[in-house]
């Protein structure tokens, strides 16, 4: 196994572990995963730092402290200490593309930030369907 291929499987690691209801429910597991200056822009459209994140999936209120179940997970190794993975999770019938950038610190691997973002797996209506602009940007006409 190459030094890429255990940087990628390390994260990919921390990232399942991340998704388990018990290291979702433990601030002692979560925290040991997450990087000091972790950040998060969630699904919610919320920005979320360390301590909040950890307070809220170990309290049990934030509905993503659920049954994830992830799909499509690929990982590349940007740089020597840096590995970005993308995925989508399936929640109770919610969806979300999924982003997740871990830093090596020392000889372990950290959540260094995440995103998620919600997604139907249905396409857009024709009427709510954006036309690319010369910038790739979708704008609708006004009706």
């Amino acid at each position: 196994m190459t030094e890429h291929d255990s940087a990628v499987k390390a994260a990919i690691e921390g990232e399942l572990r991340l998704l388990a209801p018990d290291v979702r429910r433990s601030p002692e597991l979560l925290g040991a995963l997450l990087h000091p200056d972790f950040h998060e822009f969630g699904a919610s459209g919320r920005h979320w730092d360390r301590a909040s994140i950890i307070t809220a999936l170990t309290s049990g209120t934030d509905p993503s402290s659920r049954h994830v179940v992830p799909s499509h997970l690929h990982g590349v190794q940007l740089a020597p200490d840096l590995v970005h993975l993308t995925y989508d999770t399936e929640s109770n019938g919610t969806r979300a593309h999924r982003s997740s950038l871990w830093r090596r610190a020392g000889e372990r691997w950290l959540l260094y930030f995440h995103q998620a973002t919600p997604y139907c797996s249905q396409a857009f209506p024709p009427e709510r369907a954006q036309a690319p602009t010369a910038t790739g940007i979708g704008v609708r006409a006004a009706s």
